[in-house]
């Protein structure tokens, strides 16, 4: 009678013991993917920014009052630095 009590209490301590072990994997697992989107998060919100600025930029440009032909010239220099900077943020970015 003890004795068969003694191996229940045995089979549902490893059950335990296993279950404990499966919830410390998935634990793991799950912080690793939070991790991972709450960088992926942050890559998106520096992306917008980048964006918004660039809209920005864009506005400003629009807005200035110059001859057209002065202003096309404008438009793309402003326009070339823009993507010079895209390139340096991605360039610092990785």
């Amino acid at each position: 009678m003890i004795h068969e009590e003694l191996q229940r209490m045995e089979k549902l301590a490893s059950q335990v013991s296993k279950k404990l072990q499966n919830l410390e994997e998935e634990n793991l697992n799950l912080s690793k993917e939070l991790q991972t989107l709450r960088q992926s998060l942050e890559e998106r919100e520096r992306t917008l920014e980048d964006f918004k600025n660039q809209i920005k930029i864009a506005k400003l440009v629009n807005s200035i009052p110059v001859e057209e032909m002065e202003s096309a010239e404008l438009r793309e220099k402003i326009n070339n630095y823009i993507k010079e900077i895209d390139n340096i943020i991605a360039y610092l970015s990785e």
